[in-house]
């Protein structure tokens, strides 16, 4: 395996280990204040002026007006599917738990990367195939499995 690979699926797995945490934090912060709206806020808040100052450490050249003007509107909206999938977690870590919330949230970006890659949304089509579904299934099963529904009361 290529070391580039290699790495890449390391930092990605440590990503994905800090999402449960970054929910249960804002969680956190939303029982001691104001609710899940105002932790959300102040998680993105947060990240903003952590990266303003990496902008500026790294001297990283900014776009100019006029491209950022340029770019079609709905190119923005990643921006407002962070804050909502940011406020989602806020809300839902305490009612699902952060293992049941991250395995249904993965579930979901499983089945929208399935749609994406097949119908070629901003990119080359990649048409599911009988084991990505499986492999989509199966997310479905742990997702289950983790949540235990038929065994809320």
């Amino acid at each position: 395996m290529h070391h580039w690979l290699l790495l890449s699926i390391v930092v990605a797995v440590l990503v994905g280990m800090l999402l449960p945490l970054q929910a249960l934090l804002n969680a956190r912060v939303g029982a001691l204040t104001e609710g899940a709206l105002f932790a959300s806020f102040v998680s993105f808040a947060v990240g903003t002026l952590a990266l303003t100052l990496v902008l500026l450490v790294t001297r990283t050249p900014l776009p100019s007006m006029r491209t950022l003007t340029a770019l079609p509107v709905w190119l923005w909206c990643g921006g407002l599917i962070g804050a909502v999938f940011v406020f989602c977690g806020t809300l839902l870590v305490p009612r699902l738990g952060a293992a049941g919330m991250i395995c249904l949230v993965v579930a979901g970006q499983l089945v929208g990367s399935l749609l994406f890659d097949h119908y070629g949304v901003l990119a080359q089509p990649r048409p599911v195939d009988a084991m990505r579904l499986l492999g989509a299934l199966l997310v479905g099963v742990g997702a289950l499995l983790v949540l235990r529904p038929w065994q809320a009361g």
